[in-house]
């Protein structure tokens, strides 16, 4: 069945138009209109924040909304060098601060619409450390991967069917696709074996974001340490698609010097 997915995913490359990341040049796979994802982000945003509790600590919810505005900020200023102002329209930056002290994740939907979960803080310890977190989440959708990961959902378990006609015949799988694309969930099933490498570029494209908003990228390589050690032999979601912790630090390390030179605080 992985071959023939495999061929059927190529076929499909060939029919429709293909995306370049930013930074890494990899041309994605995209069968679906950004417009939809946009609208469908709102929607599924507002759902989740009805069924959460923000948190009221306004220390914390201060620094996530602190933090996320230096990264937002940044990401427009890099779209603008790499040609892609036409897109900053559509995001409409929103930073929450969900309570929930055991889920050590965050997430991006497209829009630039945001959610930190406070079990993740005892990891970030600080601004820079939740930089590296933010940074990592908005490189997500800065590079599409959601549009790429549900484009291979939708091929892989409902066939070459697009989105509004999936979200009219098959809602439920089509919304637990949209989520699992986003990172909005445990596990992302089909879509692991391609959810690796996004994983890795947007630890690239996130430092560099990071590094444009004033935060040392360098500190990139003791946040993910922490993380690691917080994984233990159940990894938080947030680690759940990573590569290998070593080979994550090692591909960060060296990619470093690059993001060094965006870092003005140096």
């Amino acid at each position: 069945m992985a071959p023939y997915r495999g061929r059927l995913l190529r076929a499909w490359r060939v029919l429709f138009a293909c995306a370049t990341v930013p930074v890494t040049g990899r041309q994605s796979l995209h069968i679906l209109p950004d417009s939809e994802l946009l609208s469908m982000s709102l929607d599924q945003y507002n759902e989740v924040l009805k069924k959460s509790k923000l948190s009221h600590d306004p220390a914390k919810v201060q620094m996530v909304k602190r933090v996320g505005e230096r990264i937002a900020k940044a990401t427009e200023n890099f779209l603008r060098e790499e040609g892609m102002e036409s897109e900053i329209s559509s995001y409409k930056w929103e930073f929450n601060l969900i309570e929930d002290d055991k889920t050590v994740n965050a997430w991006c939907m497209p829009g630039g619409k945001v959610a930190v979960y406070t079990g993740i803080l005892p990891v970030t310890e600080d601004d820079t450390g939740l930089a590296v977190v933010i940074g990592h989440e908005i490189a997500h959708a800065v590079a599409k991967h959601g549009n790429e990961r549900m484009s291979q959902g939708l091929l892989a378990q409902l066939g070459a069917i697009g989105l509004s006609a999936a979200l009219s015949t098959h809602p439920g799988p089509t919304s637990e696709i949209f989520m699992a694309a986003y990172g909005v969930g445990a596990n992302v099933g089909l879509l692991l074996p391609y959810s690796r490498l996004q994983e890795s570029e947007a630890d690239h494209i996130g430092l560099i974001l990071m590094a444009k908003a004033g935060y040392d990228p360098r500190q990139a390589i003791p946040f993910w340490e922490r993380m690691n050690k917080k994984g233990g032999e159940r990894p938080p979601e947030f680690l759940s698609t990573h590569p290998a912790p070593e080979t994550r630090i090692d591909e960060i390390r060296a990619e470093i010097p690059e993001a060094m030179r965006y870092y003005k605080g140096h």
